[in-house]
């Protein structure tokens, strides 16, 4: 959405091109702010998102004001929006969203309007992985026995949620035996860049899972809220977030090679418990990072419940753009 003209000073929208396609993207370079300068690396994407999102409405100029204000404001619990580019469910948390979605669409046709107008926002993606148990063990054939009585367990809630993939547009429904709602996330629904209507804009989320924060190590800003922000955020509304404070930790040296990724994470786990940083960001930095594979910052991501941070993030890197290609992923779609 172009920016009004009260907002004229923020405007930062540049062209890029890409093998010979034209991108828009908001280069925050532009405004020319010398406070931007001292915002860590998961403010500037919450700045990117007030900018790309004003409307005067649910974003104003005071809230763009506030975050690059960060530095001061971290202190003074000040309220701002952000837009997150999409939400993860899980079939635990996910299916009522649907349903809501059903209701909404019902209401509408009763009421004669064109129920198919109503869907997500915003890309909703849900992975059904809560549903399995393990009645089937110590055969050759366990897994496949148990993915087939899940799906006779839940048969009425897969063909609602079935329903829900084809006839809801921005909804992509991960079918059981996939994989863990984290792991899909990190290896096949991550965007890092998103593409929409060659506009290109940093990937962000929220997740109707505690663990969500599990992709911040491959340099995504997400974490976890409840089923009714998840849905708000689908419907294209703001979330209203306290500015956080963010704490830096500085890794330095390398694994010994005796050392798995859980003696690392249970160490830094022990750090920050001792500091204390429930409602903050924390950012991981230093030489010692590049030394992390994905993997080993995603588990230590992935510990944020456990420490009380609402994120535990690893800027994007080579080892970041490394794992993108080995997983397949174009760097923007």
């Amino acid at each position: 959405m172009a920016l009004s003209d009260d907002c004229s000073k923020y405007r930062c929208e540049k062209s890029i091109d890409i093998d010979g396609k034209s991108f828009k993207y908001f280069d925050l370079l532009g405004i020319n702010d010398p406070r931007y300068d001292e915002l860590p690396f998961s403010i500037r994407v919450l700045l990117e998102s007030a900018i790309r999102n004003y409307d005067n409405f649910h974003i104003k100029v005071k809230d763009i004001e506030n975050i690059l204000n960060w530095k001061e404001n971290q202190l003074k619990s000040v309220e701002v929006p952000f837009k997150p580019a999409r939400v993860i469910l899980q079939d635990f948390t996910g299916v009522p969203a649907v349903v809501d979605f059903a209701a909404m669409r019902d209401a509408v046709k009763r009421l004669g309007g064109d129920p198919e107008k109503i869907n997500p926002v915003v890309p909703a993606d849900l992975v059904i992985d809560h549903s399995v148990q393990v009645d089937v063990s110590r055969s050759a054939d366990a897994l496949q026995k148990n993915q087939d009585i899940e799906f006779e367990r839940n048969k009425e809630r897969f063909l609602f949620l079935k329903w829900g993939a084809k006839a809801l547009k921005n909804m992509l429904i991960v079918p059981p035996g996939s994989g863990i709602v984290h792991q899909v996330n990190l290896e096949y629904l991550a965007r890092v860049v998103f593409d929409s209507d060659n506009i290109l804009y940093p990937d962000s989320l929220v997740g109707t899972d505690s663990h969500t924060t599990m992709i911040n190590g491959l340099g995504i800003v997400g974490w976890g809220v409840g089923g009714i922000e998840a849905e708000a955020v689908m419907l294209g509304q703001a979330i209203s977030m306290v500015l956080p404070k963010v704490i830096g930790y500085k890794l330095t040296g390398k694994m010994n090679a005796l050392v798995t990724s859980t003696d690392v994470v249970l160490t830094i786990t022990k750090h920050l418990r001792q500091i204390g940083v429930v409602g903050k960001f924390v950012e991981f930095f230093g030489p010692g990072v590049s030394q992390l594979s994905i993997a080993d910052r995603a588990t230590i991501a992935n510990m944020c419940p456990e420490y009380g941070a609402t994120i535990g993030y690893f800027a994007i890197d080579e080892i970041s753009l490394k794992y993108m290609k080995q997983t397949g992923k174009c760097f923007c779609y």
